[in-house]
């Protein structure tokens, strides 16, 4: 008589990972929070700053510091582990918080989110790593799921609170008060990062990544301030957006503006997948208060229902990993995202030509689009890590994140810059900044296609 045991299948809330689990999913929880509040209350705060000449800038500038953020932090984890970086990204994150809560103007502000952005971005990749030493390959698509998963709650309550704290004490607080949280997530964090490896074999990049993560940092955010002019400052602004490609270039793996096949492709889906999402959704809260006449709170309904969405997506995408490869996720997550943003940007259009169309429109549109991103932006990260080993887990983790925020922060300030020529000429601003959303969704379904490793 023979007998067999079956080994019980580790999950992310097994005892071996249930502390790194909590501490990471409390993180992102914070962040999520952060990201809903601010977005609801970004109008109320460029109206209070008169500076609606920056509200894009104000949304791409964490995107573009955060690429300087992320390779520093590759560099830092390559060489010492993930522990430090960790850490010291909170801390400027943070910093950021206090400067944007007592900014005087929108140019402080603008400051102040810059330091947010070096510290998410630092945080991110930082966090990446964690999930690649501690958690076994099988379990990642389900952390990442969590992830996603995070920012339910935050989706929830995020908009409604900051709609309540800015009618009641002042926008100020609603970046002051996440200070408080960013300080509660270290705590939880911390206990999990005791044991985390170190690198068996460090290894020391060189800083000129660094300085090409700086250059294009600094050209996206010019390109914004400069394409908003006229004559030579257009000049300067086509200059700027070469700057961005010259120093984004060295910051990916090789051939990726190019949509190579394989890797490369994967990353540039991320970056584009981020690039059209975050554009729409910069501006879904301000077109539903300008067009729709919606309270903060209530257009904020839109960011707690697409939090929700794209969570259950994830849940739904990370079930189905073994039915659905990466690459198939990958091509149909970018093509919700193109009808999604497509919806939105001809519910805007036809808005804003008089048709009277429901606020709940765009809406549905806004929310189709995050099933698309649930799906297809947690599988970019499986995807990376199947095809990384030890010596590149930093760069790469680094590189999909640089494509991620940089991404974003392209299309903010070419949409910036598609509002301030819109608003010069008298013409509705919003149908402009909803087509370059599209153009960039349409893209990012080219590159998803040629994300399948090439044939031997």
């Amino acid at each position: 008589m023979t007998t067999s045991t079956t080994e019980p299948r580790e999950r992310i809330l097994s005892p071996a990972y249930a502390v790194t689990t909590i501490g990471l999913f409390s993180l992102i929880a914070f962040a999520a929070f952060e990201a809903m509040a601010v977005t609801t209350v970004m109008p109320t705060v460029a109206r209070d700053l008169d500076g609606f000449d920056q509200y894009a800038l104000a949304f791409a500038a964490p995107f573009a510091s955060g690429v300087v953020g992320m390779v520093a932090s590759g560099m830092w984890t390559d060489r010492s582990g993930a522990l430090r970086p960790l850490f010291a990204s909170m801390a400027m994150f943070s910093l950021g918080l206090v400067v944007c809560g007592t900014a005087p103007s929108m140019e402080v502000l603008v400051v102040g989110r810059v330091l947010q952005g070096l510290g998410s971005g630092a945080m991110v990749v930082a966090i990446y790593v964690v999930v690649g030493l501690i958690y076994p390959a099988a379990l990642r698509t389900a952390v990442f799921a969590s992830f996603a998963a995070a920012w339910v709650l935050p989706a929830l309550f995020g908009p409604a609170v900051a709609a309540f704290v800015a009618d009641t004490v002042g926008w100020r607080w609603v970046f002051l008060g996440m200070v408080a949280l960013v300080a509660l997530a270290a705590v939880l964090v911390a206990p999990s990062l005791r044991a985390l490896p170190t690198p068996e074999s460090p290894t020391t990049s060189s800083r000129r990544q660094l300085w090409w993560a700086l250059l294009a940092a600094v050209a996206v955010m010019s390109l914004e301030l400069l394409g908003s002019g006229s004559g030579l400052t257009l000049v300067a602004a086509a200059l700027a957006f070469v700057l961005v490609i010259v120093g984004l270039r060295p910051l990916l793996p090789a051939g990726a503006l190019l949509a190579r096949r394989g890797l490369p492709a994967v990353i540039v889906t991320r970056g584009l997948l981020s690039a059209a999402f975050f554009c729409a959704e910069a501006y879904i809260v301000y077109a539903l208060q300008e067009l729709w006449g919606l309270s903060p709170g209530q257009a904020g309904i839109a960011l707690t229902c697409v939090g929700v969405v794209w969570a259950a997506s994830s849940q739904l995408s990370s079930r189905l990993g073994t039915q659905v490869g990466n690459v198939a996720a990958m091509r149909f997550g970018t093509s919700i995202v193109l009808a999604g943003v497509t919806g939105v940007a001809v519910v805007v259009l036809l808005r804003s030509r008089g048709t009277d169309l429901p606020a709940v429109a765009p809406i549905a549109a806004y929310v189709f689009a995050s099933v698309g991103m649930g799906f297809a932006y947690p599988r970019t990260s499986v995807a990376m890590l199947a095809v990384t080993t030890d010596a590149d887990r930093g760069f790469n983790s680094s590189a999909l994140s640089v494509a991620d925020s940089l991404g974003a922060a392209l299309a903010l300030s070419l949409s910036g810059i598609a509002y301030a020529v819109a608003v010069r000429s008298d013409l509705d601003p919003f149908p402009a900044v909803y087509a370059i959303a599209v153009a960039i969704a349409l893209l990012g379904v080219i590159a998803a296609r040629r994300t399948a490793a090439p044939a031997a």
